[in-house]
């Protein structure tokens, strides 16, 4: 399949400028990155962009997470290496994906996080979920991203 567009670079600047402003919020967030590549990867694999799962691969492999953990996290509730605090965020993310939240899902975040980090969190959710679509929709050819290609 080739790419219908090429999406990185040949689209608008307005277009780009509103995603990579997006992007721009949520590096400021006070949640660790280590984390929010978590989420962000977890995000691509329920989606299933090859694209973002070879970003985000990479992006959490240089923030410090590790091969093991990212390629058991389909199987996060049967493994023995996520923190409490990542099983609230994993349970989220998948229930935000699908919508809608149940009490018994957000209540648990509240243990770790603030209303403004469950509010990033909710977001860096959201707005990883539309880059899937939109690199699936543009199938843009995953295996070249370089880490810190688009900070």
């Amino acid at each position: 399949m080739e790419p219908r567009i090429a999406i990185y670079p040949d689209l608008s600047k307005e277009y780009l400028n509103a995603l990579f402003k997006l992007g721009g919020y949520l590096h400021q967030s006070p949640l660790d990155r280590k984390l929010m590549e978590l989420v962000s990867f977890r995000v691509a694999q329920l989606n299933g962009c090859a694209f973002c799962l070879d970003m985000h691969y990479k992006e959490a492999i240089h923030h410090g997470e590790t091969e093991l953990r990212l390629y058991s996290l389909p199987a996060w509730k049967e493994c023995p290496y996520y923190t409490a605090q990542e099983r609230a965020v994993l349970a989220y993310v998948e229930a935000v994906n699908e919508g809608p939240v149940p009490d018994e899902v957000y209540e648990p975040l509240t243990d770790f996080f603030n209303k403004r980090e469950i509010a990033d969190l909710t977001l860096a959710i959201a707005a990883t979920g539309l880059w899937t679509k939109l690199n699936k929709a543009f199938l843009t050819v995953p295996g070249n991203y370089v880490v810190g290609q688009f900070a």
